[in-house]
């Protein structure tokens, strides 16, 4: 068997490796594009076999091919979209072209492998023709968004279930930690009391919004321009195949897909990409700053905060013994600022389309997936490594509510803002307990002070106290 086989297309001949499945305008690709290091994103590649699936499947309804080829290529197409061909789309993630390499690499392994399953050796064009058969009716400017749009909503739908597993791991710590009081900080200076199940609420409220903004980015993302080919007009397909093609798409997929009423301005036009990628941006920054917190409240922990402790995940310090780093939030913060930076990308992308198409889809399809690979991952490692296992320290917060001024805030409704700014001052002279200082004053007995601070009075909503009675007391 020869090592090579010569394949040829508008700028001439070249050779391509005998049993390669990609062909001639791969080869070329992996010539020209030597930038990101890495292939387009695997969803990207199953989405691919999906389109095409839909478009072998309309056009074999349509009859343009026998019963044997068009099996044949529906069964490769098939393959793609489980995962069996990834190895073989091959372009780098970035190109120029407007995604033709990777639309391209795609039809010449559908050929080829179709060619496999017939018996036929890889590059027989005659017999099924990247572009004659697995292009049929088709451009790169119709199926890549396409199958762009269908990668992302798999990929949303990952990232949802994250999501909602990380929300229903902090509503288990909010339940876990709703009796440990410790003091609530504003501009990182002791306020007022709060419980540390309060905080962590808060973390799952955020989670939850981000649940629901993307459980709704969907509906953005349904509205295909397949069937409109270069630039939406449908130019060489036929008007049933139009009609038909996304309809083939939904039923292969299951995901609500329509296709666009103006398939000229859905070409054209990519600013759905861009309303998506901010709320990843949203879940993000929620992410940010999750994680920031957990490494304060974890801080030390002997000279820090230490109010919680994370699992210890591995070691801190080629010279510091004993030292363990809070490593998984670091690792989520990095996550969510390189999709922050991909946000911008991908508007910065988008507004530079130029009239009836976007040159740059490689980039914004490059940012897009990989935003919400990360995104899925750094969810799943925060609940797994981190939120699941962490701890409260409640002695240190205990510790904290006892020697904080802060605890005074708890009492203004009961003694007044003037006795309670005394207390704090005593208390800061002298370094004693506020709550045995306010006993000595015979302010309060010391069983009325627990109750004040303890984890019902300081979450509850407002105070319980009229007008009148707050006038009398105070």
């Amino acid at each position: 068997m020869p090592d090579f086989r010569t394949e040829k297309d508008l700028l001439g001949e070249r050779q391509v490796p005998a049993q390669a499945l990609y062909g001639v305008h791969t080869d070329r690709a992996l010539e020209n594009f030597p930038l990101a290091g890495r292939p387009v994103n695997r969803e990207l590649i199953h989405a691919f076999g999906a389109v095409k699936l839909a478009c072998a499947r309309t056009n074999h309804e349509l009859g343009w091919w026998d019963e044997e080829k068009a099996r044949a290529i529906e069964e490769a197409c098939q393959e793609m979209m489980a995962g069996k061909l990834d190895s073989h789309v091959v372009v780098d993630a970035l190109q120029g072209g407007a995604g033709t390499s990777t639309n391209m690499n795609v039809n010449e392994v559908l050929a080829n492998r179709a060619l496999e399953i017939l018996g036929r050796p890889p590059g027989d064009y005659c017999t099924v023709s990247p572009l004659a058969d697995i292009n049929l009716h088709q451009s790169t400017n119709d199926t890549y968004p396409s199958a762009l749009k269908v990668a992302a909503i798999n990929l949303l739908r990952n990232l949802e279930r994250e999501v909602v597993a990380l929300q229903e791991e902090f509503q288990g710590k909010e339940k876990a930690f709703a009796h440990v009081v410790k003091v609530g900080r504003t501009q990182l200076q002791d306020a007022v009391l709060v419980t540390l199940g309060r905080e962590m609420s808060a973390y799952a409220e955020a989670f939850s919004r981000d649940r629901w903004r993307i459980y709704k980015c969907e509906e953005r993302l349904r509205v295909l321009n397949l069937g409109g080919t270069a630039v939406g007009t449908g130019l060489a397909a036929p008007r049933q195949y139009i009609f038909r093609v996304t309809e083939k798409l939904k039923a292969i997929t299951g995901i609500g897909l329509a296709r666009a009423e103006n398939l000229f301005e859905a070409t054209q036009n990519n600013d759905v990409f861009v309303e998506v990628s901010g709320i990843l941006k949203a879940c993000a920054t929620n992410l940010l700053k999750t994680a920031g917190d957990l490494r304060l409240l974890s801080s030390g922990p002997d000279a820090g905060f230490g109010e919680i402790r994370l699992p210890p995940r591995q070691s801190g310090s080629s010279i510091m013994p004993d030292k363990i780093n809070p490593v998984i939030p670091e690792a989520v913060s990095q996550a969510a600022l390189q999709v922050m930076g991909y946000d911008q990308t991908i508007a910065v992308a988008v507004a530079l389309g130029n009239l009836e198409l976007n040159a740059f889809l490689p980039l914004i399809a490059d940012a897009l997936l990989n935003s919400l690979d990360l995104l899925t991952n750094a969810c799943s490692i925060l609940r797994r490594h981190c939120v699941a296992g962490l701890v409260a320290d409640e002695e240190r917060c205990r510790l904290h509510v006892a020697g904080a001024t802060a605890t005074v805030t708890a009492l203004v409704d009961e003694i007044g803002y003037q006795a309670a700014q005394e207390l704090s001052l005593a208390a800061k002279e002298t370094g004693r307990p506020i709550v045995e200082l306010a006993v000595e004053r015979g302010l309060m007995t010391r069983e009325h002070f627990e109750q004040l601070v303890s984890p019902e009075s300081v979450t509850r909503l407002g105070s319980p106290l009229r007008k009148d009675e707050h006038e009398k007391r105070t």
